[in-house]
């Protein structure tokens, strides 16, 4: 297997940073639509629970399943591969905006309402912060969960390194085919354990002082 992946380093890197690209840009574009969604609903219980399944259910559709829906009107190629990790993205995130700005202190946000600020103000510079650890714990989960996902996403020649996963299982009890979908797999979890440090640090750097646990 050592031979296999020094014969391959530079194709290994490639992918491996197509791999983090694609799951990066989706988790941030993901996180950025599932805060908005939760700025939306989480003021109304209806709302918060329509939200909140919204995000159990779409956790439940399997990923090969979605991505066949998507080739019928984008076909092959990296446009399904972003809806598809990008979808898988923010549900996680949702779920804890949700629960994040709604366990903020409503002391809080009138003392803030009290002094002048605006809703939008309130949201920025109170709610939101507040709701961050619980907001960032979710951008975790969706990091690790798409990092899979983003695999998968080979099956519509997507980026990354579920190529090496594919082509191994394809050929299996073929030449280096086992070598293929270990180096595949070892090399996302690598990368996931990565992400999920960097996340780990991002969450030290931004989380207030007075709420870090």
């Amino acid at each position: 297997m050592w031979d296999f992946v020094v014969d391959r380093r530079g194709q290994i890197a490639y992918q491996a940073f197509q791999h983090v690209s694609l799951v990066v840009q989706c988790v941030v574009l993901g996180t950025l639509i599932a805060l908005v969604l939760a700025a939306l609903v989480y003021r109304s219980a209806l709302a918060t629970s329509v939200a909140n399944a919204v995000s159990a259910v779409g956790l439940t559709i399997p990923a090969f399943a979605l991505l066949g829906f998507l080739l019928a009107p984008f076909g092959f190629g990296i446009t399904p591969a972003v809806i598809a990790v990008t979808f898988y993205a923010a549900l996680p995130v949702l779920r804890n905006a949700v629960v994040g700005l709604a366990g903020v202190d409503r002391a809080l946000i009138e003392s803030a309402r009290g002094m002048g600020m605006s809703r939008m103000a309130t949201l920025l510079r109170v709610e939101l912060p507040l709701a961050w650890p619980v907001i960032l714990a979710g951008v975790r989960v969706s990091t690790q969960m798409v990092m899979g996902i983003a695999a998968i996403a080979a099956y519509v020649l997507g980026p990354g390194l579920g190529g090496f996963i594919f082509t191994g299982l394809a050929r299996l009890g073929g030449a280096n085919s086992v070598n293929s979908a270990l180096t595949g797999t070892i090399a996302i979890v690598l990368l996931a354990l990565v992400l999920d440090l960097l996340l780990l640090l991002l969450g030290r750097l931004t989380t207030p002082r007075g709420i870090r646990v």
